[in-house]
């Protein structure tokens, strides 16, 4: 019943003649489809995120050096050694390779093939050499294949170091040469090139091209040196002593110092060595598919309970998940690769509440801020720290950021989460260190790039609105804009439709500062709702100026079809220009499914004996579905009525606005939007008041008399 109730479907309207069976099995169906696409939901999410957690052994307590063990006294549950720091392992290691000898095999065929080859080519060359020319190069070349010849960039790579060796390979036999004593291909040809007997005569030397006969004859043996390397690094130990089982490792409030953070390092390894099965793994993978399916079921819970009509608009639904779904995916990465050795609080997090208080509410942006961080925590090491700290954040960017509608205000909010963050992180390392205080200065750092980032809320705001397909501030204002666009041409085809717009548009968004809705949509939406009369401007007498009535040609079914067309007609110039689908919206509900009353009765009284056919005189709608939209209707019919008044009294005025609001409520206009009694009270007291002002009678000035 508990669950029946979570995700039973909004109450929908049911007609009476339905047997009690189909109403149950019409309920019944919408439950099961509901919570079909929430399991789904939910579990596509929870696989998402699990799949990107890191599936490695992380460490189980956070410590530094020079901070006290806040846990309890750990005692060796198994023998296990204590292993170097890899600084001092490195250490070793190079020490040891500064006497490595790497090992080269020594080919004898290789002088005797090129040799050969260079006293066939001399005696076949054309070049004119002198006398016994040929066999000193032959000779010269037979010392340095003698000395031996190495490619050069090994040569080069072990030259640095005159005083190192190498192993050559002589059959059975190796023995250690020093570097100095052997050639490279290129230092054997230069110093050919520089003999004092051949010096004379090098033109006729490089026209020989003696360097192809200038071939390695010290060949590297990488398997050989690669075996004798690890032979010899296997001699270092890891470890520079032992722990025994039961003996003590360390206890609650003890300094970790330099020894006793090697011995929890090396207890940490000897355990991810025990644990690095495919049992443990397994159980990880679980655990965390568990963890994070708890927190995405809480936060379907709370959207099933409390914000309903969110899971019915899927833009609502890919935004939230999205954003739970996506830092989760970048947290863990980053804990897998090490991206600049940055740490995760360099990433925005609180862009997060930003975002969705901007395009929501208040508290689902906490709510989804909690969530997202809890999961976040999964990856993380240090979990508390973060945790409090982002929440922290997250408080702050939803406190100081309710709308977007000035650059400045981005610029406020990044700065107040940026101080939050440090005056956190620096209470907590206050509230956990000893003595000798550290506050991790380095820290600080990436919370200055975390504020920076968060100054991406206003450009990054765009890319979220064409995404989900949310409307901002930012574009309401935009769209506001009465110099350009449609609103211009709106001023110029129709200029009394456009005063009309300007007018129902500041009294609509005076109600809704005061019931507390959206007023620059409200705005907005009053100044493109009569777009569509740009079709057709002087049917409609606020255009016509006291000039010929076209209605007068017509019959009232042909006007009433043209009055009701400029809906229609609106909502196609919307959607030619792109406006968006929340501003269309008012311009199919400002009447609703009301009568174009005006051409209905006097059709009525000119046919009294006909059954009148009220659909052709009805606006197609639909009637509001948000309180804007109702405030709108509102404000719309009675701006519009005022002028038809014979005298501008308080009076005249309260009875109108009365009678005209009452009439929407009686013929439920409003049933299908959120908005209270006391919204339509303080609506119309609102639309008296304001109307009272601009139709003030002003004092009749005197006249002079004359003498």
């Amino acid at each position: 019943m508990f669950f029946f109730r979570i995700f039973a479907p909004n109450i929908e309207y049911i007609p009476s003649d339905m047997s009690i069976f189909s109403r149950i099995n019409t309920h019944t169906e919408h439950f099961w489809r509901d919570l079909g696409l929430y399991i789904g939901l939910v579990l596509l999410t929870t696989l998402v995120i699990v799949w990107f957690l890191p599936r490695n052994e992380r460490k189980p307590f956070a410590y530094e050096i020079g901070e006290p063990w806040h846990y309890g006294t750990i005692i060796a549950r198994y023998d296990f050694p204590i292993y170097k720091t890899d600084e001092a392992l490195k250490k070793e290691k190079d020490s040891l390779l500064k006497t490595f000898q790497p090992y080269f095999n020594y080919n004898p065929d290789v002088e005797i093939a090129e040799l050969t080859d260079l006293r066939n080519d001399l005696a076949k060359s054309k070049v004119p050499l002198p006398t016994g020319f040929a066999d000193i190069i032959i000779e010269r070349l037979h010392r340095f294949y003698q000395s031996g010849i190495m490619d050069t960039p090994n040569y080069n790579s072990l030259h640095s170091d005159t005083t190192a060796q190498v192993r050559v390979i002589f059959g059975k036999d190796a023995e250690s040469v020093k570097i100095g004593y052997l050639y490279s291909t290129m230092s054997a040809y230069e110093q050919l090139l520089n003999d004092e007997h051949l010096v004379q005569e090098r033109p006729l030397l490089q026209k020989l091209n003696l360097n192809n006969y200038i071939i390695p004859n010290i060949i590297y043996d990488r398997g050989r040196t690669e075996s004798a390397r690890n032979d010899l690094l296997s001699g270092i130990s890891p470890a520079s002593g032992m722990v025994m089982a039961g003996q003590k490792v360390i206890e609650q409030g003890e300094m970790v110092d330099d020894y006793n953070y090697r011995v929890l390092n090396s207890m940490e390894k000897e355990m991810q060595r025990r644990q690095t099965g495919s049992r443990q793994i397994t159980n990880h993978f679980i655990g965390n598919a568990v963890y994070v399916f708890i927190l995405v079921v809480l936060f379907t819970f709370y959207l099933t309970m409390f914000r309903r009509d969110y899971l019915s608009k899927p833009r609502c639904v890919a935004m939230l998940y999205t954003f739970i779904t996506i830092f989760p995916i970048a947290v863990s990465l980053m804990m897998e690769h090490t991206y600049f050795n940055f740490s995760v609080y360099i990433l925005p997090f609180a862009l997060v509440p930003v975002f969705v208080r901007i395009f929501l509410d208040s508290r689902t942006a906490f709510i989804t801020h909690v969530t997202m961080v809890l999961i976040c925590a999964a990856a993380l090491r240090y979990q508390y720290d973060f945790i409090v700290v982002q929440i922290v954040a997250g408080l702050v960017s939803i406190y100081s950021l309710r709308e977007i509608s000035t650059r400045s205000q981005v610029y406020i909010t990044a700065v107040l989460v940026f101080a939050a963050t440090c005056v956190t992180f620096f209470a907590l390392k206050l509230m956990e260190s000893g003595e000798d205080f550290n506050p991790d200065a380095s820290m600080y750092y990436h919370f200055l790039i975390n504020g920076v980032l968060m100054l991406l809320a206003y450009p990054l705001m765009f890319i979220v609105e064409k995404t989900f397909g949310f409307v901002s501030v930012i574009t309401l204002i935009e769209l506001s804009d009465t110099n350009k666009g449609l609103l211009r041409k709106l001023s110029e085809v129709a200029p009394g439709t456009f005063q009309h717009s300007i007018t129902v548009g500041n009294l609509a968004s005076e109600i809704a500062n005061k019931i507390g809705a959206k007023a620059t949509l409200v705005r907005t939406g009053a100044l493109y709702h009569d777009i569509g009369k740009m079709k057709n401007p002087a049917f409609f007498t606020e255009n016509q100026q006291g000039g010929i009535n076209p209605h007068d040609n017509l019959t009232e079914k042909e006007s009433a079809r043209i009055i009701i067309a400029h809906v229609t007609d609106g909502v196609k110039i919307a959607e030619e220009h792109n406006l968006p689908v929340i501003i269309r919206d008012f311009i199919l509900t400002h009447h609703g499914h009301g009568l174009s009353k005006y051409f209905y009765i006097k059709y009525q009284n000119e046919h009294p004996n006909e059954v009148v056919d009220k659909s052709i005189f009805t606006y197609p709608g639909p009637n509001p579905s948000t309180r804007e939209q109702a405030i709108l209707m509102m404000a719309d019919t009675c701006e519009a009525a005022s002028h038809s008044l014979k005298e501008y009294t308080e009076e005249s005025i309260s009875n109108m606005v009365n009678k005209l609001v009452d009439q929407q409520v009686k013929d439920g206009f409003f049933n299908e939007c959120r908005i209270t009694f006391y919204d339509i009270a303080v609506a119309k007291q609102v639309l008296i008041e304001r109307l009272k002002a601009i139709y003030h009678t002003r004092i009749q000035y005197p006249s002079r008399l004359k003498k």
